[in-house]
């Protein structure tokens, strides 16, 4: 995966990875030139982080300098740098939609490193949140999940909300790039203007979206750079 993507979004040992994993990682990261951020999470190692915990905003703030300060450290030592912070799992999704979480992670940002960049959903309240406290966002898209008619993220326990054939996500993706849209699960049409494009690395068909993807975007002129550098 990481010899076909531009960016990646390192897990930090909450939700998955060891400081093992974690270093290997960044240090393949820097070898094929991938710019890297920070993922932190929720501490759910069993649930992947995809499960919805209860913390106080201190807690969320805490754990994300925690998990940005451990992957910036292993970063430096694999000879490269942590550019930017995605929220993963739960944490995203809580913060998308909920001021309070959202502020929690942009304190911890500004905490560590103000210059850090938010990657977050186009168009969610965390982004408007970060801009607000004069952090630098940057807007992504998902290409193998499905939307709602809102912008927000089809849940994955329904049905249809992950995506994983490799022709479809990539003319899915195109339109993202070309025509500025995303059809929701209602058939309607959600603009967006995404900076950056979001695959899973988890699902079985990763790598084949990827390599989808890059091919159909090669064949209409479209050229990959990480969104930071």
């Amino acid at each position: 995966m990481l010899e076909l993507v531009t960016s990646a979004n390192v897990a930090c040992g909450f939700h998955a990875g060891d400081p093992s994993v974690i270093r290997e990682t960044l240090t393949v990261a820097a070898r094929h030139g991938v710019t890297v951020g920070a993922h932190p999470s929720y501490p759910d190692l069993v649930g992947f982080g995809r499960r919805a915990m209860d913390a106080t905003p201190a807690e969320v703030t805490a754990m994300v300098i925690y998990q940005i300060g451990a992957v910036a450290a292993l970063a430096r030592s694999a000879g490269t740098v942590v550019r930017y912070v995605k929220p993963h799992g739960a944490l995203y999704n809580r913060a998308a939609e909920d001021d309070v979480t959202a502020q929690a992670i942009v304190q911890a940002i500004k905490a560590v490193d103000p210059s850090l960049i938010l990657l977050g959903l186009d168009g969610s309240p965390m982004l408007r949140v970060a801009q607000e406290a004069g952090v630098n966002i940057a807007r992504e898209a998902f290409v193998d999940r499905a939307y709602l008619p809102n912008g927000a993220l089809l849940p994955r326990g329904q049905p249809g909300a992950v995506l994983d054939d490799p022709d479809h996500v990539a003319e899915r993706a195109l339109r993202m790039v070309q025509e500025h849209y995303v059809t929701a699960v209602d058939r309607t049409r959600r603009i967006i203007r995404p900076d950056s494009l979001c695959v899973h690395g988890d699902g079985p068909r990763a790598v084949a979206i990827v390599r989808a993807v890059r091919d159909r975007f090669q064949e209409a002129g479209i050229a990959f750079a990480p969104f930071v550098r």
